[in-house]
């Protein structure tokens, strides 16, 4: 499975117009090689790299959304995917772009093609996602950009 984006390619810069010093709508993203035996998708965007001073685990999860139909392929610019959406760290149901407070930051995009639609409400967590999945990952596939504030 492939995840790729025309904005940026994987570990290039992500443009501004994706962040919080843009428009801060979601990039453009297109899924290939779903397996044939996949039932629904997952998608999860985060950020690794937080202080540990902001967030003790050093996580921000910008983007949650499962249950997607295996038939989105394309999810366009500016568009939220159909599905379930989880609750980010920012206490919201859709994409929230990057905003490093201190450095470059990785942004990692993340899609699971899985065996199975997910008995999770709207709202639920990454974590919550995560151990759902666990057991039902088919094959995934990651999209890695950059980010870093203009001083």
């Amino acid at each position: 499975m492939h995840l790729t984006s025309t904005a940026f390619k994987h570990e290039e810069k992500i443009p501004s117009r994706y962040t919080c010093d843009g428009k801060n709508v979601s990039p453009p993203l297109r899924i290939e090689s779903i397996p044939k035996n996949a039932v629904s998708l997952a998608l999860i965007m985060d950020d690794p790299d937080v202080p540990k001073h902001i967030r003790p685990d050093g996580m921000w999860d910008h983007w949650v959304v499962f249950n997607i139909p295996v038939s989105i392929t394309t999810i366009k610019e500016a568009a939220e995917p159909f599905g379930t959406h989880g609750i980010t760290t920012s206490k919201t149901l859709a994409y929230t772009g990057p905003c490093p407070p201190d450095r470059e930051h990785r942004y990692f995009f993340k899609v699971f093609a899985l065996d199975t639609v997910l008995n999770l409400p709207g709202g639920s967590t990454k974590k919550q996602v995560l151990a759902a999945i666990n057991g039902h990952i088919l094959d995934e596939a990651v999209l890695m950009g950059r980010y870093e504030r203009s001083p």
